[in-house]
């Protein structure tokens, strides 16, 4: 199972009400499928320049590994040469930081989205307010 358009769209919608109703920077949310195809994305007005590539970086590294972009950071600091290999193989496309969150139905892992334009934290909440508000579970890590 994957995560549908119909899922990644109430995610996406989701997490910019939150941020909106919390007073973020403006974000760009990328929901990718469980094997790392991009299934939605959406910015607010005012994003700054690039943050779909880092959005969608945040997602891809939390599907590589299985775990949300958080422990990835979390790895990062105790085992930096694993994660400096691990992103010159994805051609730097993984971002260790919180904001890329695991989309979970049940056990399975069915995608994840990632979030970029705030504080790591407020990019991983409103990830969360996103997937729990299309009836499936977060893991942010």
């Amino acid at each position: 199972m994957n995560v549908t358009l119909d899922q990644a769209r109430a995610i996406i919608e989701t997490a910019l009400a939150h941020a909106m109703q919390h007073n973020y920077k403006p974000l760009g949310v990328a929901v990718l499928d469980s094997r790392g195809a991009l299934v939605a994305y959406a910015a607010q007005d005012g994003t700054s320049l690039g943050r779909a590539e880092v959005a969608q970086a945040k997602a891809k590294g939390a599907l590589l590994m299985g775990m949300g972009s958080r422990t990835l950071m979390k790895m990062a600091q105790d085992r930096p040469a694993f994660i400096g290999a691990l992103s010159a193989v994805y051609d730097g496309k993984i971002i260790p930081g919180p904001g890329g969150v695991l989309i979970k139905h049940g056990a399975d892992i069915v995608g994840a989205v990632g979030i970029s334009g705030d504080t790591a934290d407020n990019d991983e909440a409103a990830g969360l307010a996103g997937i729990a508000a299309a009836g499936l579970q977060g893991d942010g890590g």
